[in-house]
């Protein structure tokens, strides 16, 4: 079941401050540097490793997570296996209000309408406003798949939340 609405999408990455340019003192890799393939091994084919695939199989099969997707799941899959009980807590507001927007009012949210900023943000926020825009460019599939990545490491959270998403049934 899919718990996540998709989110219209914009094209929000920056670029990146500089390229590296051909005077940057880089050495390429050699041949030498790469391990050699296992004897008998034979290789995969581009379509097998592609994250989409032109025939009509793979519009039936749901699509791999890209890799960057994937690291940043786990990095924050990282975070909160970190997290305290308090942290947690609000983490799982904000993904509430994520999952069931306009039906939640998180304690981020109302926090940031505030714009007092008397203090340099901790790591744990830092870490929120990271996850909220690697979670924003996820696409619904994507949500689902850290979910039930979450729901493997913590069921007892994953729990919590399904039961905040049951709680919001018929609010406006």
């Amino acid at each position: 079941m899919s718990w996540f609405f998709h989110v219209n999408q914009g094209s929000n990455q920056q670029p990146p401050d500089r390229m590296p340019s051909t005077t940057d003192n880089l050495s390429s890799p050699s041949l030498t540097d790469f391990p050699l393939p296992p004897q008998g091994s034979v290789p995969l084919s581009l379509e097998t490793l592609s994250c989409c695939s032109l025939n009509s199989r793979a519009s039936r099969e749901p699509m791999p997570l890209s890799y960057v997707t994937l690291q940043e799941q786990r990095c924050v899959l990282s975070w909160f296996l970190g997290w305290g009980t308090a942290q947690r807590e609000r983490f799982l507001q904000d993904l509430l209000g994520k999952a069931v927007p306009g039906k939640v009012c998180t304690l981020l949210d109302s926090l940031s309408t505030l714009q007092v900023m008397d203090r340099p943000p901790n790591i744990f926020e830092c870490q929120l406003r990271l996850w909220t825009q690697w979670f924003e460019s996820w696409s619904e599939e994507e949500r689902n798949s850290f979910l039930h990545i979450l729901e493997e490491r913590d069921p007892i959270f994953v729990a919590h939340f399904y039961r905040g998403v049951a709680g919001t049934a018929g609010k406006q």
